[in-house]
């Protein structure tokens, strides 16, 4: 039978009678077997067969279609990733909602989707990566390295510690795709250069300075005209955002503020005498040393001859010192060299631990009173010290201590009352998470209201940043529990509940009436205002000079000599405005105009070029230029190779899996 079967599928007819079954069969089966996005897919990227490179999408051949997949748990692992790198990026400024967009998640998709479509290009290329090539790449992995060298047991923890864990071989696996993915476009990137011609070219434009003439000119008047109702309607449907009501949530908040906690009994005589046993060694007076020295000051960066002097000088002194009925204050006043105790004879009075650099006080607190020692070398050079008298320390008795004990009990039974309340009314609230009526009539505090306010009202504890994250956030809006504590302060925080949400909605014509008349009377102004300052631009380009021009319309001009190319002056815009013209030549002047920020106009005249001079670069100057010129040509270069890349594929993005 199979024997029958066999001969009977054999042969030229048998291939065109299974290629015909084959047709429709393609047109039924799920995509999904075929490479088609799928249920489990984001995006697919796909390239014709590089034997039939027009090949149309929808012709059978399409099986043999070459594709890869945007897997959905790669996209959110992915996408988590630039959540985690954005929030520690961004800090307590970081809001998950405004992250949740759809721009975010396109972005995310776009990034996988270049990688994909630069994996397809390398294979059909035949990019290889070579086993040795991989575990070299992973060697030069500083997370993978212990002092420097590529340490077996951290890359296995690294691995494991990583959410999903993954084996060395997947690890590799993963390495091996980057790799090949981004070959082309580095060895594109790396291999652009600038000519001297070029160099000398971007020199000249980049250090380039214009000597300008500015007048500006006086404030346009007021619009009145009359506005028409076919040209409101026309306004307010033409710009929608302009007429929006924000965002807005009204809340009910439970506050807990220790500076209105009943004051806590003062604490009694044990409790103080009690806190004074446990911290005794806080109430002891610090042993102090009366010390004078002579200081034979050397120089920072001397070299060893000097330290030599300097020492051996400081070894003389310190025997005269010892010598005895040897007057060490006479001895300091003629030869020390610190301006601040020389006069009083070295004398640097009572000196506790700590006061010192640690050389100098190891030696004075390790001498006995009326010891000379030295030198003693520390940063500013070497010491002659003399202990001339101890002060033994000694325990504070506690009559002394009793009213610092007192305050700081006081303080600390605050706090405590404070975080028993706070926590108190944690818990109620967790257990009814869906009102802090209950929790806040329990622990004796007030339900308060706030709201309705937007993101950008500064009312009472809405002001709070944290508050306004927890408030607007999709979690508390969309469940309508309570917050975890809020900290406002110290021994301060709250605990919210979103009652009313709003979203952004448009605001009706007939509520923003005015708004939208000003709207329009406020364009026919900045209009009129171009329109004429261009009429004196006209006047300038056609030989005018700038004076007489100003002063037609009552305006002063001032010079700006020697402006140069991207300095924010007078303004960014209005720096770009004047280097976007043409250099001024024969009977051909350079003029133009930039808007202020008050909506008032400025003319400006360029009379002179000054390019930049390549010959004044040091040549250490010209590399470093040379390099960052080509950085940037390399890198514009290589994004230009992704996007023609991505252009000469299929891709198919499902839009329902973001």
């Amino acid at each position: 039978m199979l024997q029958k079967l066999r001969d009977r599928t054999s042969g030229w007819v048998a291939t065109i009678i299974i290629a015909l079954l084959m047709v429709p069969f393609l047109f039924v089966i799920d995509h999904s077997y075929l490479g088609g996005v799928g249920a489990n897919n984001v995006a697919q990227v796909k390239a014709p067969p590089k034997w039939w490179e027009g090949a149309p999408g929808w012709w059978p051949v399409s099986m043999f279609w070459e594709h890869r997949e945007v897997g959905v748990n790669e996209f959110r692992q992915r996408f988590e990733q630039e959540r985690m790198r954005q929030r520690q990026e961004q800090g307590e400024a970081f809001d998950p909602r405004t992250f949740e967009t759809v721009e975010n998640k396109r972005r995310v998709l776009d990034q996988l989707i270049d990688e994909k479509a630069l994996q397809l290009a390398a294979e059909r290329a035949g990019v290889v990566v070579g086993d040795d090539a991989v575990r070299e790449y992973i060697a030069t992995i500083p997370a993978f390295q212990v002092d420097g060298k590529f340490d077996p047991n951290r890359y296995q923890l690294a691995l494991a510690s990583q959410v999903p864990a993954r084996t060395p071989e997947q690890f590799q696996e993963l390495v091996r795709e980057s790799l090949q993915q981004s070959l082309i476009p580095l060895a594109v990137g790396t291999s652009a250069f600038v000519t001297d011609a070029e160099f000398d070219r971007i020199v000249r434009l980049s250090g380039e300075k214009r000597d300008v003439e500015l007048a500006l000119l006086p404030a346009t008047p007021e619009d009145t005209a009359p506005v028409g109702d076919e040209e409101i309607k026309a306004w307010y449907d033409a710009h929608p955002a302009d007429f929006t009501r924000p965002e807005s949530v009204t809340i009910e908040y439970v506050e807990v503020d220790g500076s209105r906690l009943p004051a806590p009994a003062p604490a009694d005589e044990a409790t103080l005498r009690k806190r004074y046993d446990e911290e005794k060694a806080r109430f002891v007076e610090p042993e102090q040393r009366l010390a004078s020295h002579i200081l034979v000051r050397v120089d920072a960066g001397a070299d060893a001859a000097a330290l030599k002097a300097a020492e051996e000088k400081a070894q003389r002194l310190a025997e005269e010192a010892k010598a005895p009925g040897a007057d060490f204050a006479a001895l300091a006043k003629a030869n020390s060299e610190d301006p601040g105790s020389r006069d009083s004879g070295g004398d640097l009075g009572w000196v506790e631990r700590g006061a010192m650099v640690a050389p100098f006080e190891e030696a004075l607190f390790a001498m006995q009173p009326g010891e000379v020692r030295g030198p003693v070398k520390t940063d500013f050079g070497f010491h002659v010290l003399q202990l001339r008298e101890l002060k033994q320390g000694a325990q504070v008795p506690f009559e002394q201590a009793r009213e610092e004990l007192a305050r700081e009990q006081a303080q600390a039974d605050r706090e405590r009352a404070f975080s028993d309340l706070t926590g108190r009314l944690t818990d109620l609230v967790y257990q009814n998470p869906s009102s802090l009526a209950p929790a806040a009539e329990q622990v004796g505090l007030q339900v308060q209201k706030l709201g309705p306010f937007t993101r950008d009202d500064t009312v009472g504890i809405g002001a709070s940043p944290e508050v306004k994250k927890a408030a607007f956030s999709e979690a508390m809006i969309q469940d309508g529990t309570a917050s975890d504590p809020i900290e406002l302060g110290p021994e301060h925080s709250v605990v919210v509940r979103v009652l009313e949400h709003t979203p952004e909605q448009p605001r009706p014509l007939a509520e923003v009436r005015d708004q939208v008349i000003a709207a329009i009377r406020a364009d026919r102004r900045e209009k009129a205002a171009i329109a004429a300052a261009d009429a004196l631009v006209k006047r300038l380009q056609s030989g005018e000079a700038m004076s007489a021009v100003a002063a037609s319309v009552g305006a002063e001009t001032a010079p700006l000599p020697g402006l140069p190319r991207g300095v924010p002056a007078p303004s960014p815009e209005a720096n770009r405005a004047i280097f976007a013209v043409a250099a001024p030549g024969e009977g051909k002047p350079a003029a133009g105009r930039f808007s202020l920020p008050d909506g008032r106009q400025a003319l400006f005249s360029v009379t002179a070029v000054h390019p930049g001079d390549p010959a004044e670069l040091q040549a250490q100057q010209r590399d470093m230029l040379r390099n960052q010129f080509e950085q940037i040509d390399g890198g514009a270069a290589a994004e230009a190779y992704v996007r023609e890349v991505r252009k000469r594929f299929e891709v198919q993005v499902e839009e329902s899996q973001l």
